[in-house]
């Protein structure tokens, strides 16, 4: 996030609605492995047809909308458009998903809803995209026109709440919201207990301060912690600091004489630093500084240098598996193409290019199923299946099973993966580190909290 008054501004109210996106994520359920499909590179058993929209014997024409440039800096929302457009060069190489290449037209909103509406009308009337996959969009305002075409769009981040409004959008992290033309049930949302049931189980943490902005959507994001901490049976430290002139010395001075042994927060990257550095300066010694996987990124180093402590303690909770994993086939896969197709990357990796990369896996799995009769609705079907979605080994399953709300709020299986930032790592340079031996057996049924976004 990036500064000045007015721009600080607009980077908290992206900050809340990305920690909103990946803390509220519905609870997980008992899913079956995927099955695998048909191999991208194989032929079909049939003669290609120019079966769908955007879709010809040859070819197949993807879109990608994401805010890679504007207010918020060009690396804070690029990163899964990198990890996508690795994945379809490297099918293209081995000669795309059953006989057919993928042309990907991009496009920037630079984070502007006009814009982002300008994007889409571009890509689905003039492009005739068939489908979407590795969208991260700060203000995916044109969503209701991709859904009010029937586009598909596959895996993409869920910055904001377009995921849970609209048919035909299916986020990577999924969702069992009606998706009815208004956000979640009835403009209710709900978010599990479970990262906070893990740090209070496996760290013994009891007293947790929430860090946020007097600002308006930071400070409902700290809400929506502070309920669920509370639920969990934490001590809750409220510390809530000035946008602009943010005193987080005197924040921590109290955090340490009121015993806080865990941090969560609702501010950015550049108060992250701060808060950090404060805590530093100060000796409070945590369990645990808790960050999201937009904050999993190969310059936490960099980004955290004046705080060698708490920097060693930062720890990040998500729904995929570790980028840094490389005993993980299908990771390797993943960074082997982002070598070869974006080498001067490596000092900027990050979990979400990794996400972007599944997102593009998961379109291209959907489009091999449907053989050489390729449609949005097969794509669909498959995107849709009861049983979920893996990734290849690279997510816990996704599905989109819709409840009611008297369902949504009941208990559920939650699962997690967890890493935490080591500066010993990858030979001293620094890295992340698995904290739980596999991300599909860490799990609990917590508590279903409802909210309003």
């Amino acid at each position: 996030m990036r500064r000045t008054a007015a721009r600080t501004a607009t980077a908290a109210v992206a900050l809340a609605l990305l920690l909103s996106a990946c803390g509220s994520r519905v609870p997980e359920r008992d899913f079956a492995p995927t099955a695998a499909p048909p191999a991208p590179g194989a032929a079909a058993s049939n003669a290609n047809t120019a079966s769908d929209v955007g879709v010809t014997p040859n070819e197949i024409t993807v879109g990608m909308v994401d805010t890679a440039s504007g207010l918020l800096g060009k690396e804070t929302f690029s990163g899964p458009m990198y990890g996508a457009q690795a994945f379809f060069k490297a099918l293209n190489d081995k000669g795309g998903v059953n006989g057919r290449k993928v042309k990907v037209v991009t496009c920037d909103d630079q984070g502007f809803g006009l814009e982002n509406q300008s994007c889409v009308r571009k890509l689905i009337d003039q492009d005739k995209v068939f489908a979407f996959a590795g969208n991260s969009i700060y203000k995916y305002d044109g969503a209701g026109y991709v859904s009010s075409k029937g586009v598909p769009d596959v895996g993409g981040i869920p910055i904001g709440n377009a995921y849970d409004t609209y048919q035909h959008l299916y986020s990577l992290y999924g969702s069992s919201a009606p998706r009815d033309g208004q956000v979640g049930w009835n403009g209710t949302l709900f978010q599990n207990t479970g990262i906070y049931r893990y740090f209070k189980e496996k760290l013994g943490a009891r007293t947790a301060a929430v860090v946020s902005y007097n600002q308006a959507d930071s400070a409902r994001y700290a809400e929506t912690i502070k309920d669920g901490l509370k639920a969990e049976g934490y001590t809750v430290v409220d510390k809530q600091v000035d946008f602009v002139l943010s005193n987080f010395d005197a924040a921590v001075v109290d955090m340490k004489n009121r015993g806080v042994d865990i941090v969560f927060d609702a501010i950015d990257t550049r108060g992250n630093a701060q808060l950090c550095k404060a805590m530093d300066g100060a000796g409070l010694r945590v369990q645990a500084k808790v960050s999201t996987v937009q904050n999993q990124t190969a310059s936490a180093g960099t980004d955290f240098k004046d705080s060698p402590s708490c920097r060693n303690t930062i720890q990040v909770t998500g729904t995929s598996r570790n980028y840094e994993d490389v005993s993980h086939p299908a990771v390797r896969e993943f960074r082997d193409a982002m070598a070869k197709y974006f080498p001067d990357r490596a000092p900027l990796m990050s979990q979400w290019a990794l996400e972007g990369w599944a997102s593009a896996q998961w379109l291209t799995d959907a489009v091999a199923s449907c053989g050489a009769t390729v449609t949005r609705a097969c794509v669909e079907a498959f995107v849709n299946r009861p049983e979920g979605y893996d990734g290849h080994g690279l997510l816990i399953p996704v599905n989109f099973n819709p409840q009611t709300a008297e369902e949504a709020v009941k208990p559920a299986k939650w699962c997690t993966n967890v890493v935490r930032w080591q500066d010993s790592a990858n030979g001293g340079k620094g890295g992340w580190v698995d904290q739980v031996p596999d991300m599909n057996t860490n799990c609990a049924v917590v508590p279903s909290l409802p909210y309003k976004p």
